[in-house]
């Protein structure tokens, strides 16, 4: 055979053990892949790769594009998009209202809360990577930072924040609602008149932001953030009522342990007791423009 082809006996030889160290370093790379999704059944192909690399060396290794080639030949690609998702609607026909919140610095409890709706991941089923969201709703006193409403759901509907709203009100029980503010983004959740009814039953005053810009509700969003990625950093939640068993907690912990550097260390319910501006550990540079756009602070 080797004469009828033109070849020797050693180079014969020689591509058979190419042939098999190619199969077996494509086993390899089969093998490696079912191992560590079985552990990690959503990992990407670059981590895979560098995992490959690390494990068994250089000069052991296939080259990068091969290796994707092996992963996609036996049907070993992950396809997986990241999914956000949207809390905020603003396209509906509902009444809007202005931003009664762009200049004003409070001084007090009551007398601004801000709101806003943030996602939480929830898992369906961990070994092929699926998951769902569930929906927290927050209600944070401006001037204490405060949560002092929240509602875990499991849609947007406006029934979520409304029962936080509810939350809200009940903590002010006693106090003149009057001067309140209330602000929020455009969302139908807020816009919807079941909200902006029990708000204006309460004779609380409603402010909406202007634009999809988060410093126009930079406290709901900050608020929201810590929750998320501090408070419930690293959890994985399989039903809504480990969900909202988790919220009650971190809220718990939030509102009478953590220091806050808004509130000059003070936790937000040793805050509750204050009135007049509380120092920062930081600048406000929003707070010192409205102080010199009024006239507060001394020129030259």
């Amino acid at each position: 055979m080797c004469r009828l082809l033109g070849v020797s006996k050693q180079a014969y030889y020689k591509h058979v053990d190419m042939l098999m160290l190619k199969l077996s370093r494509e086993s390899f790379v089969i093998e490696f892949v079912k191992e560590v999704r079985r552990k990690d059944p959503g990992i990407g192909g670059n981590k895979l790769w560098l995992m490959y690399r690390m494990r068994f060396g250089e000069s052991h290794s296939v080259g990068y594009n091969r290796f994707y080639d092996i992963i996609e030949r036996y049907g070993l690609k992950v396809r997986k998009r990241k999914r956000r998702a949207a809390t905020t609607d603003s396209r509906h026909d509902l009444p809007l209202y202005p931003n009664l919140v762009r200049d004003l610095i409070p001084s007090r409890p009551c007398q601004l809360m801000v709101s806003d709706i943030t996602y939480i991941p929830l898992w369906l089923s961990p070994e092929t990577g699926e998951y769902t969201f569930c929906y927290l709703s927050l209600v944070t006193d401006y001037y204490t930072k405060e949560i002092i409403g929240y509602s875990v759901g499991d849609g947007l509907e406006a029934e979520y924040p409304l029962e936080a709203l509810e939350m809200a009100i009940g903590h002010y029980e006693g106090k003149d609602l009057s001067k309140l503010i209330h602000h929020s983004d455009r969302g139908v959740q807020y816009a919807c008149y079941a909200y902006t009814a029990r708000l204006k039953d309460c004779k609380i005053h409603i402010s909406m932001t202007e634009s999809g810009n988060p410093k126009d509700n930079a406290v709901a969003e900050r608020v929201n953030n810590t929750i998320k990625n501090e408070l419930l950093k690293g959890m994985e939640f399989y039903r809504i009522s480990d969900v909202k068993a988790a919220v009650k907690a971190a809220v718990e912990f939030y509102n009478n342990e953590r220091p806050h550097w808004s509130l000059d260390g003070m936790t937000p319910s040793q805050a509750a007791g204050c009135e007049g501006e509380l120092k920062k550990k930081w600048i406000s540079y929003r707070e010192i423009a409205i102080k010199k756009q009024c006239g507060i602070l001394m020129t030259g």
